[in-house]
């Protein structure tokens, strides 16, 4: 195909004649520059005309008349497409109407008070929002004690199966590797002194009274707590939220309670099977590593176990078992309504879950000391 060049006044028509295909590139150079020294002698417009071309018309040739669009605007001259086919003419006018350009961010040009109260305002609309989750959830446990909250059981089963013993595995391996370590650094202080058969009692103590319910506390919270904030996330995506709060179901009923129940009921057996498995871990590093006989071991791991110290752990495992729930929940509900949002609130239940243990766990432990326990 060819293009010819016909000035009229202040127009050029660009012709194409011939079969409409592509134009070569070595003709596009030419082309352009007689339509540069055009418009410098005063050129305002340009035609493009395709009738004298076959009715039909490559995709190629659509794409170069589109590139040269842009060009020809980028000169500040104006274009006509009115001589070409209608379905052409439509296709191009919008393929023009659309900015291929990535928006430029906008500045935030705010003075720095004001930035200060929209960070004040928007912190404040947070907190609202988490204290009225949290008062919604406690008005559900109340429902569910009593017996009025609308819930699936089969769901209600689901949850609690994937809290309880689909568990078992990794907090196994994790807490009784723990309970190793604790016993290797422990023993190598205390062969120093010839105090290798304490490490029975080390173990005994700093797993029963904090390392398993920590341990247990960030596994459910990478596990479970992004498990709820995955699948709430998921279903706000999806609309589901939407949908049952049409139907008038309770949110809060529905979602919430189930995943709250299960897993600060569960979260207390799986820190004591991680208490067991963390002082079996340490007798591995006593009776292997510091010659002592596995009933001399279990002897001082016994009478190092207090009920003050149990219950202590015990007390942990269930703020936690509270606070990723809490936590998982609040993100999966309050989660974007994109599939990035859904990876994003996975990740703020985890960090946030986190966040709030160690917290909690600075508050316990002062109050504990405080009460001499």
């Amino acid at each position: 195909m060819s293009v010819v060049l016909k000035q009229n006044n202040q127009e050029l028509y660009l012709i194409f004649n011939g079969d409409a295909n592509s134009i070569d590139d070595a003709d596009v150079a030419p082309i352009f520059e007689s339509i540069v020294e055009w418009k410098n002698k005063g050129g305002k417009s340009i035609i493009f005309d395709l009738s004298s071309a076959i009715t039909s018309y490559s995709s190629p040739l659509a794409a170069q008349i589109f590139e040269w669009a842009k060009k020809i605007k980028s000169l500040g001259l104006n274009f006509n497409l009115s001589l070409l086919p209608q379905n052409l003419q439509e296709m191009l006018s919008l393929a023009l109407k659309v900015e291929n350009t990535p928006p430029k961010e906008k500045k935030n040009s705010l003075p720095f008070l004001d930035k200060i109260g929209l960070k004040s305002v928007d912190v404040f609309e947070k907190i609202k929002n988490a204290c009225l989750f949290i008062h919604e959830t406690n008005l559900s446990l109340l429902r569910f004690m009593t017996g009025r909250a609308v819930f699936r059981k089969n769901d209600f089963l689901f949850i609690f199966a994937d809290c309880s013993y689909k568990a078992v595995g990794i907090i196994s391996l994790v807490s009784f590797l723990v309970g190793l370590i604790l016993a290797f650094v422990g023993a190598i202080q205390l062969r120093t002194f010839g105090a290798g058969i304490y490490v029975a009692s080390m173990v005994s103590i700093g797993m029963t009274r904090i390392m398993a319910a920590i341990m247990v506390g960030i596994i459910m919270a990478g596990r479970t707590g992004s498990s709820y904030a995955a699948t709430l996330g998921t279903m706000q995506v999806n609309e589901e939220i939407d949908a049952l709060k049409t139907l008038g179901v309770k949110i809060s009923d529905y979602l919430i309670t189930p995943r709250l129940i299960s897993l600060v009921f569960t979260i207390p057996f799986l820190t004591m099977l991680a208490d067991v498995l963390g002082i079996f871990g340490g007798a591995v590093v006593g009776v292997a590593f510091l010659d002592i006989s596995s009933s001399s071991y279990f002897d001082y791991a016994v009478k190092a176990l207090t009920l003050e110290n149990i219950l202590v752990g015990l007390m942990h495992s269930v703020v936690y078992g509270i606070i990723i729930s809490l936590c998982g929940c609040y993100e999966g509900l309050n989660a974007g309504r994109d599939a990035d949002s859904v990876g994003k609130a996975t990740t703020g239940a985890v960090v946030t879950a986190l966040v709030w243990m160690i917290i909690a766990t600075g508050i316990l432990t002062v109050l504990l000391e405080m009460a001499g326990i």
